[in-house]
């Protein structure tokens, strides 16, 4: 069975100074959406940043995706936990993704699946496993736990195949092996650290 869904909007992002307690780091997280085409290549959308390369981009981990359905939820989360006072919504980008993606959601997507597009393939590799930086941008200790917790974590996709890519534009799903859903890959490996 052939799945379609879409993308909404692509972000890119500069690293730039982020504070993490005390500390401040250096971050690519916020990522802000693009007019336009973004040409994807082997290490990424051609623009877009990570500052520390050894757990974020590289091959296997070239573009994050995120389902927009789990945009509201995080935002909730977000009120619940007192850091924001009134109801804006969070934008696309925000959590980090360079895809906002509609109707492919963790538990339909395995590792291995390919995401075809007009021009470009993208292959799922992993789920995203949230670390401190997820935690300050979203302005709660506690956040990192919940997109665990939840699922709602989103994938990186490995570039197969370069080209443009568009928001708005639809794709198809390609089913791979199907032996892991990025839900339950995400279950059995990011719960060791946080337990």
């Amino acid at each position: 069975m052939t799945q379609t869904a879409r993308v909404l909007s692509i972000q890119m992002g500069r690293v730039r100074p982020l504070m993490v307690g005390e500390r401040k780091l250096m971050s690519a997280i916020g990522k802000t959406p693009v007019t336009g085409a973004a040409l994807a290549g082997p290490l990424g959308l051609d623009g877009d940043e990570q500052s520390d390369l050894s757990v974020h981009g590289g091959l296997s981990k070239a573009i994050y995706a995120l389902p927009s359905e789990h945009l509201a939820w995080w935002q909730a989360q977000r009120q619940a936990q007192g850091v924001t006072l009134f109801d804006e919504s969070l934008a696309p980008g925000y959590l980090g993704e360079n895809l906002s993606l509609q109707g492919l959601l963790e538990d339909q997507v395995f590792i291995g699946d390919l995401l075809r597009f007009d021009e470009v393939v993208l292959r799922v590799t992993q789920p995203r496993e949230p670390c401190g930086k997820f935690n300050a941008v979203m302005g709660y200790k506690q956040a990192a736990k919940d997109m665990v917790q939840s699922g709602r974590c989103g994938f990186y996709l490995a570039v197969d195949v370069g080209g443009t890519l568009r928001a708005g534009e639809s794709f198809t799903v390609e089913q791979g092996p199907q032996a892991v859903s990025i839900a339950q890959a995400l279950g059995h490996k990011a719960w060791k650290h946080l337990r």
